[in-house]
């Protein structure tokens, strides 16, 4: 897989930062100048993202962060693609890295017990172990562990309801969590642990690591895992999977899906076709003809981030100029 040309790059990191607003600018720059596309969040309770370059870009902003007393102990996790998955190069400001919407849970005080991914398979083959995907519904649906429970949730908001409605800490004495990189169980064994549960595991760098670190011969994953990126699921060996996506509802779909008379590109499926009205679905249709005008142009279609970014591409030339002015005495 390594010989392929982008590196998919996950990574989160829970940590106190006093002015998470002044990473914006300096982490966007240097995605832009390498090349980097994909998603970073910033918080006051650290950051999160996935993100795809080539390698020495990849490498280079890594090293930036490290760099930074912050992000010393950075973990991040790779997988590699021959094609670039993501369309658009973004830093957000959020107010979690992940938003489960519950105050004062902080993983660097309190969280659940890690588990390596080679020693997953025996804690939850216990049958004491009661075993809790906290993923959405949507990807929950094209792969999970044998024996887990689907909270059913549309969001992570919803997890805290689940908890209340269907967990006692008298009658679950041992609970393992698991989720796509990590990062929703570092909150949702914290939260648990917040409420009194006492034994809580998750597994440590989530599906992703396990997959990369379980040969498949030994696996006790079903399905595919699905990622939020162009790629929509990935297999055991962390290829990309079987499954597209409705860009309408971003459910995954599969390619008998888009034989579904509700089914129509860019637009709409089957899970979707009725719960958006006519003016989403003219929007929809809309941006569906810009991209297959890109395309004919043999461009990208990327969107108002795009103008975003020309817009501060332009303002930062226009500053330098009043500088380079000023400086000279104009």
């Amino acid at each position: 897989m390594q010989d392929q040309e982008y590196v998919v790059c996950a990574f989160y990191h829970f940590v106190r930062l006093d002015d998470h607003t002044s990473l914006k600018q300096p982490l966007l720059k240097l995605m832009n100048h390498y090349g980097i596309r994909g998603t970073l969040l910033l918080a006051a309770e650290g950051i999160n993202g996935t993100i795809a370059g080539k390698r020495k870009a990849i490498d280079h902003l890594l090293q930036w962060l490290r760099n930074k007393d912050e992000f010393q102990n950075l973990v991040h996790k790779e997988s590699y693609v021959g094609a670039q998955p993501f369309n658009r190069t973004k830093v957000k400001l959020k107010k979690e890295i992940v938003t489960m919407g519950v105050e004062d849970i902080d993983p660097n005080h309190i969280v659940g017990t890690y588990v390596k991914p080679k020693d997953w398979n025996e804690l939850i083959t216990d049958p004491d172990v009661l075993l809790v995907d906290t993923r959405n519904d949507y990807e929950v649906a094209i792969g999970t562990f044998k024996g887990a429970l689907n909270p059913e949730t549309e969001t992570f908001r919803e997890f805290p309801g689940y908890v209340k409605e269907n967990l006692e800490t008298t009658k679950h004495k041992k609970i393992a969590m698991f989720c796509t990189g990590g990062i929703r169980c570092e909150k949702s064994t914290a939260y648990l642990k917040q409420q009194g549960f006492d034994e809580v595991y998750h597994l440590e760098g989530g599906i992703l690591k396990y997959l990369e670190e379980v040969p498949e011969s030994e696996t006790e994953w079903e399905g595919e895992c699905f990622v939020f990126d162009n790629r929509v699921s990935v297999d055991h060996n962390l290829d990309k999977g079987h499954y597209d996506q409705c860009y309408g509802c971003r459910m995954p779909i599969t390619e008998q899906d888009k034989l579904h008379a509700h089914y129509q590109q860019g637009i709409s499926c089957h899970h979707c076709f009725d719960k958006t009205d006519d003016e989403q679905k003219a929007r929809y249709i809309e941006r569906q003809h810009q991209i297959e005008l890109a395309k004919q142009r043999g461009e990208e279609h990327l969107g108002g981030e795009m103008k975003e970014l020309i817009e501060q591409h332009r303002k930062e030339k226009t500053n330098k100029k009043r500088a380079d002015q000023e400086k000279a005495g104009v």
